[in-house]
This record gives C-alpha cells, sequence and structure tokens, in this order.
C-alpha cells in the first residue's frame, strides 16, 4: 500500500504527517518553512509511495472558510500542478491546534521545549488532521 499524507499548513510554517505504508498509524514527519513546503512534498513523494495529501481545510464555527484559505488556495494549486498525479484532498481543521496544545501538555513535553520548538504543534495538529481523516474514511 501507500502513505497518505497530511499537511497543516500555516503561513510560516507547515507541519507534515504520514500514515505508514499499511496505513494503520499517523506519524508526525516534519516542520518545514512554507515557502520550502512543496518542494519538501515533491521530494518526499520521489522516495516515497503516496496515494493523496490530505491538506487541514481551515472553516470558521459557522463552516465558511477562514481568512488562512487565501494562503492555503495558492499553496494548494501549486501542490497540483508540480504533483499532478497524486490527489488533494480537504479535511476540516478546526480546533486542531487546541487539540495539539493539549495533547502535547498532557504527554509531559517540558514547558521549556514547548517554547522553543515551534514546529512542534504544527506537526502534531497534522497527525491530528491525518487521524480524523482516516477515522472519518472508514
Amino acid at each position: 500500500m501507500s502513505r497518505i499524507v497530511a499537511i497543516d499548513y500555516g503561513r510560516k510554517r507547515v507541519g507534515i504527517a504520514a500514515t505508514d505504508p499499511m496505513q494503520l498509524i499517523a506519524n508526525p514527519l516534519d516542520t518545514v518553512p512554507a515557502h520550502e513546503a512543496v518542494d519538501y512534498l515533491t521530494r518526499y513523494a520521489n522516495e516515497n509511495d503516496v496515494e493523496m495529501f490530505v491538506v487541514g481545510d481551515p472553516r470558521q464555527m459557522n463552516g465558511e472558510r477562514s481568512e488562512s484559505w487565501r494562503y492555503i488556495d495558492p499553496f494548494v494549486r501549486r501542490l497540483r500542478r508540480v504533483l499532478p498525479e497524486i490527489p488533494v484532498v480537504f479535511h476540516d481543521e478546526r480546533f486542531t491546534s487546541v487539540l495539539a496544545q493539549r495533547a502535547i501538555i498532557e504527554g509531559g513535553v517540558p514547558r521549556n521545549r514547548r517554547r522553543t520548538d515551534k514546529g512542534l504543534v504544527d506537526r502534531v495538529s497534522a497527525v491530528i488532521i491525518l487521524q480524523s481523516y482516516m477515522e472519518a474514511r472508514k
């Protein structure tokens, strides 16, 4: 089987997570600067069998897309242009940052690491998006 890659796109940083080849477990991969995300994903897809990309879809409480959509849309258009053979789907990402911060705290990550590792929340958010997507597919 192939991997599913989840993307938590932010203006500065992009959290990336991927499944194992059997698509059973979501694992954090990396956090990369936003301007390097497509290149990173291209390299990853060239080295791994990627079935699809799942991009966090930022929505407001009323279901409308949030302001951050204006940054995600150009990224997704470029990703689709560079890797047209890999489908890109969207999955609701509401509350993923809050859930990620809670999981990090409950997981016992020391406060100084939470302060210094700016990409930690982004990676964990990508894992949460991926897990939620996998559960919704069942």
